[in-house]
C-alpha cells in the first residue's frame, strides 16, 4: 500500500491482526468418517437451562449400509454394545450418550440381537465446566457394524458446541425416541405400562413373568438387563398372543456372573410400542 498515510496503516493492520484472532465458524456437524459398510458423525445442538445446569445437546450420528446393523448399550443373544470415550473434550464438566428405543434382528446364529438398523442419531447430553464458553467435543467410538459378519469399527471425532444449530430439529427427534424413564404401574389404562413383574419358579432357572399395558392391537417389543454389564439376560418372549390391552412376557433369569443374586437385583425393562417407549427399574423380591 505504497504511499498510504500511517493512520490507514495501522488500522488495515489492526483489522488483519482481529480477523487472524477471531475463532473458524462453528459447524453444525463435523465431516463424515467413513469405514467399512458404516459412517458416523457428530451433531451440534442448542443449549438450554435446567434447574441444575446449562446443558448442550450433541448427538453421534450412524449411518449403516443397507442391511446392516450395530447394537444398543445391550445387544443381546450376541454383539458388543458401542462405547465411548470422551477425553480429550475441552470445557466438558460431563458428557452422557442416550440411547433411542432399539428393535430385535437375528444374530444369524440362531439368537436374537438388539440394535439398530439404516441411521441412528444417538443423543449427548453435554454440561460443560463453563457455560459462557463453546465447547470443543472430542469423542472416540468403538462399535460394531454388522450384516453376515460383524465388522469392528472406530471412529474419533470432533466438533465446536456453541449452543447454535441447525440440526436442533433432527436433535429433538432422537431425544423423544429415547424411552422414558417410568415407575411400575405408571400410565396403566391410557398408554404404555409394565404394570408387574414377578419372579417364579422354573424348570430349570427362575423365571421372571412382566404383565405390560400397551393400546389394543398396537405391537410390543420387552427388553431386560441386569443391573451391571455382565449380566446376559435373555430377551423376553410373549407367552401367548396379545388379548386385549394387556400383554404378558417371560424369560429366564439365565446369565448372571458368578456368585450373583437375583434376589435383590434391580432390573431395567424396557418396553417399545410404535413411538412410545418407556424404562422401568424393577426390584426384584
Amino acid at each position: 500500500m505504497l504511499g498510504a498515510p500511517a493512520t490507514t496503516l495501522a488500522i488495515v493492520t489492526a483489522a488483519i491482526v482481529s480477523l487472524g484472532a477471531m475463532p473458524a465458524r462453528a459447524q453444525d456437524a463435523s465431516p463424515w468418517q467413513k469405514e467399512a459398510h458404516a459412517a458416523t458423525r457428530l451433531l451440534a445442538g442448542a443449549a438450554h437451562k435446567t434447574d441444575a445446569a446449562t446443558v448442550l445437546r450433541a448427538g453421534i450420528e450412524i449411518r449403516l449400509d443397507s442391511g446392516w446393523r450395530t447394537y444398543w448399550r445391550y445387544p443381546g443373544d450376541s454383539g458388543a454394545p458401542p462405547t465411548f470415550d470422551f477425553a480429550g473434550s475441552q470445557n466438558v464438566q460431563s458428557a452422557q450418550v442416550e440411547f433411542p428405543a432399539p428393535e430385535r434382528f437375528p444374530d444369524g446364529a440362531g439368537g436374537q440381537s438388539i440394535g439398530y438398523a439404516g441411521d441412528v442419531i444417538l443423543p449427548v447430553r453435554v454440561i460443560p465446566a463453563d457455560a459462557t464458553r463453546p465447547v470443543a467435543l472430542h469423542v472416540k467410538i468403538d462399535y460394531e457394524a454388522c450384516g453376515t459378519l460383524c465388522v469392528p469399527t472406530k471412529a474419533a471425532l470432533d466438533l465446536m458446541l456453541t449452543g447454535q444449530s441447525a440440526d436442533e430439529t433432527a436433535l429433538q427427534r432422537a431425544e423423544q425416541r429415547v424411552p422414558k424413564r417410568a415407575a411400575l404401574g405408571a400410565g396403566a389404562g391410557s398408554t404404555l405400562a409394565i404394570l408387574s413383574v414377578h419372579r417364579e419358579q422354573g424348570a430349570a432357572h427362575e423365571r421372571v413373568t412382566v404383565d405390560v399395558a400397551a393400546p389394543p392391537g398396537a405391537t410390543v417389543e420387552l427388553f431386560a438387563e441386569g443391573p451391571t454389564p455382565e449380566w446376559a439376560l435373555p430377551l423376553p418372549e410373549p407367552i401367548r398372543p396379545a388379548q386385549g390391552p394387556t400383554r404378558q412376557f417371560t424369560f429366564d433369569l439365565d446369565g448372571l456372573p458368578p456368585g450373583a443374586q437375583a434376589k435383590g437385583a434391580t432390573l431395567t425393562l424396557t418396553a417399545v410400542s410404535g413411538e412410545d417407549a418407556i424404562e422401568v427399574p424393577d426390584h426384584l423380591d
